[in-house]
């Protein structure tokens, strides 16, 4: 029987084109004058601190330059090649805040999700996992299309528990949140998440909205209209 619910956030319940159009495009504009401006706040200076690690365990051959200015060049690089990295998303996420909170935007939320969402939560402990840092899914929920959602999720996870292409996140999981891994179902539009969350023993459903690869190793739905919770007992 299924006691959780784990869902990825873009492509299943958001529309992809709201981070890549709307979010990402957003960041890459402020963040060099937000970084600038904010280099000495704690959580601020924590990730330009880690994006020098990186940048330095990755050219530890080379004599390279580490001064602000680097830091923000690599930054944008890294959103360039749509790199997932942690120091990245969690500056993203502090920019994401402040166009939230002006109401530059709202977090977009499909309609069938969110009665999915509203219909399981009674029944099922909720959870996301997305490699969106835990402050900017958290943002998205909190400034929704549909008002602060932010109650209906028990917890966040992010790349701080592993990548999501890889078998070990999910054991990361499952290990927090103390639930038999066949008792807990994964939602992703991607496959080769749904595949290591399969190796790791969870069940799993596959989003097509964007016509992505599948396999017959999980079950498919176009929309959440056509969710049993019948297919994962």
């Amino acid at each position: 029987m299924i006691k959780a619910i784990i869902t990825d956030i873009e492509g299943t319940i958001t529309r992809i084109s709201f981070v890549k159009e709307i979010l990402f495009p957003y960041a890459k504009k402020q963040l060099p004058d937000f970084i600038r401006q904010n280099q000495t706040q704690k959580e601020v200076a924590i990730q330009i601190n880690e994006t020098k690690r990186i940048m330095q365990n990755e050219k530890a051959d080379l004599e390279i330059d580490l001064d602000l200015e680097a830091v923000i060049a690599q930054l944008l690089q890294w959103i360039e090649d749509d790199q997932k990295i942690t120091p990245l998303k969690q500056l993203q996420g502090l920019v994401w805040f402040e166009g939230y909170s002006k109401g530059d935007f709202t977090g977009h939320i499909y309609n069938d999700a969110m009665e999915f969402l509203n219909q399981v939560s009674n029944d099922y402990e909720l959870y996301v996992y997305s490699s969106g840092s835990v402050k900017a899914q958290q943002l998205l929920f909190q400034y929704s299309d549909f008002g602060d959602i932010r109650p209906l999720f028990k917890d966040y996870f992010d790349t701080l528990v592993g990548g999501k292409k890889e078998v070990q996140s999910y054991n990361n999981i499952i290990k927090q949140i103390n639930i038999a891994a066949e008792q807990v179902l994964f939602l992703s539009d991607i496959l080769q998440e749904l595949d290591a969350a399969k190796s790791a023993g969870l069940q799993t459903c596959q989003l097509l909205r964007d016509g992505q690869a599948t396999s017959d190793e999980h079950v498919v739905i176009n929309d959440f209209t056509e969710f049993d919770i019948e297919d994962f007992k």
